[in-house]
């Protein structure tokens, strides 16, 4: 814990059950050892069974709580995840422009593992538009990234085509997530100059509730520690191959990984 005071930021929703949104990023980093704060974007009812509401937050307030953070304590990266309306992204795109750090990762929430739809269909044109193009790295999963690419993904050949398109969008990297499709789990890594394939095995647990989440602030967290990108890819991939072997039952449910399993 001795880089604890490295500051990272999450600018998401909140799940309260605990299992996805700002607690899992914050949770995840602590349990890699860097100091968590959130934006809170929309105020999610949610529990391991589904999603059942939504409310979003004012623009006013999500720009405040930015600005004050970032006045005050400036993070060395941060990541943005639930973002469920066109003005609120506009806002925070427009907001980080005060503020700019190195490091933003973009985890494009569109829909929870239940089904719920927690972007607006209006929305995706900003997301695509203003907030991935300011990305250092984007981590859609595949239903994610067909939604950005209006594309039907099936293979891992379909992930490098579809990881492609979303990197000429502008971001400087793409982690392209296949836990989506049958067999091993295959992500891919692209950038302007590098290609990398990350093979994994698939953990057979049914409790993988805030697995998007969860890597995407790891990754966070690892490239505030000074980590290049491939190994703070590497090393999250560790991190969240784990916590889903540890995952544990709780609720009536799919239940949350152990953020904490490493002690």
């Amino acid at each position: 814990m001795k880089n604890y005071k490295i500051p990272t930021l999450t600018i998401a929703g909140s799940d309260s059950s605990g299992g996805a949104g700002v607690q899992a990023d914050l949770k995840t980093f602590s349990a890699i050892g860097t100091y968590g704060m959130s934006v809170i974007t929309a105020i999610t009812a949610q529990n391991t069974q589904g999603v059942f509401e939504v409310e979003e937050l004012s623009s006013n307030i999500i720009k405040s709580q930015i600005k004050v953070v970032c006045e005050d304590i400036s993070p060395k990266a941060i990541k943005v995840g639930m973002v469920s309306s066109p003005q609120i992204i506009k806002d925070i795109v427009d907001t980080l422009d005060q503020y700019p750090c190195e490091y933003l990762v973009v985890d494009p929430v569109m829909i929870s593992k239940s089904g719920y739809s927690l972007l607006r269909p209006e929305a995706k044109q900003n997301l695509i538009k203003y907030l991935i193009p300011k990305a250092y790295i984007v981590t859609p999963n595949i239903p994610e990234a067909e939604e950005i690419t209006n594309m039907k993904i099936e293979t891992v050949e379909d992930m490098k085509k579809a990881g492609q398109i979303i990197l000429n969008l502008g971001p400087k990297y793409v982690l392209m997530k296949g836990g989506h499709l049958n067999g091993d789990c295959v992500d891919i890594l692209i950038g302007k100059d590098l290609f990398e394939v990350f093979e994994g095995e698939r953990i057979d647990r049914k409790n993988t509730h805030g697995t998007g989440c969860t890597i995407s602030s790891a990754i966070t967290s690892h490239l505030a520690l000074g980590y290049d990108i491939k190994e703070a890819v590497r090393l999250s991939k560790e991190y969240i191959t784990e916590a889903i072997r540890h995952s544990f039952d709780i609720g009536k449910g799919v239940g949350p990984v152990h953020h904490f399993y490493k002690f």
